[in-house]
């Protein structure tokens, strides 16, 4: 959890460039997670709605979908790190340029399927919201709606750096891949 408090520091830290976007996403994708739980608690148990069940299930998923994105921003910033590393490494040699080349494009890889990866799980908060969104406790409304656009924001912050990663992957087969896998994504909430 401490590693992942660091993160988060890091991304209000406007003149640490070492955290990013990705990680901010992941941050609104855990707060929205975190809000739409709570919403499914305060919906247990209240007259006219769903039964407590329901909402369990809802909160508890919610529950590991904010721990999930918290740890996804963090994972986002160890990736970008690994990236900055391998820039740093020495080129002087054709062996080393190549060594080098690789762990780009090793590096470039995963910092594109890591967003992917909390877009997923964005795109599964958002589903979790909508789905309590047919029947809960209308005092908190607000909440709700607040999980909502928090969960729209991460998604398309996660989609906007799995984007900005893409140009720099050399191999076609993985930038189409990924590319659908994303796609594939976006469709599924447009489609909701």
């Amino acid at each position: 959890m401490g590693e992942n408090i660091k993160a988060f520091l890091r991304v209000l830290d406007a003149s640490d460039n070492s955290t990013g976007g990705g990680t901010a996403a992941c941050v609104a994708g855990s707060m929205a997670a975190g809000l739409i739980g709570m919403v499914a608690r305060l919906s247990m148990g209240k007259d006219g709605l769903g039964p407590t069940a329901h909402y369990e299930r809802i909160a508890v998923r919610a529950e590991e979908l904010a721990h999930e994105l918290f740890d996804g921003g963090r994972i986002d910033s160890e990736a970008f790190a690994v990236i900055s590393s391998a820039y740093k490494m020495t080129q002087e040699t054709p062996e080393q340029k190549r060594a080098r080349s690789m762990v780009i494009q090793k590096g470039m890889k995963h910092c594109a399927e890591v967003p992917l990866a909390n877009a997923r799980l964005c795109r599964e908060v958002l589903s979790l919201a909508d789905t309590l969104a047919e029947n809960f406790n209308a005092s908190a409304t607000s909440d709700l709606q607040c999980g909502q656009y928090l969960a729209i924001a991460g998604l398309k912050g996660c989609a906007a750096n799995v984007r900005i990663n893409l140009p720099y992957i050399k191999d076609e087969v993985v930038v189409k891949r990924i590319e659908g896998e994303l796609a594939a994504v976006l469709s599924e909430t447009e489609a909701a």
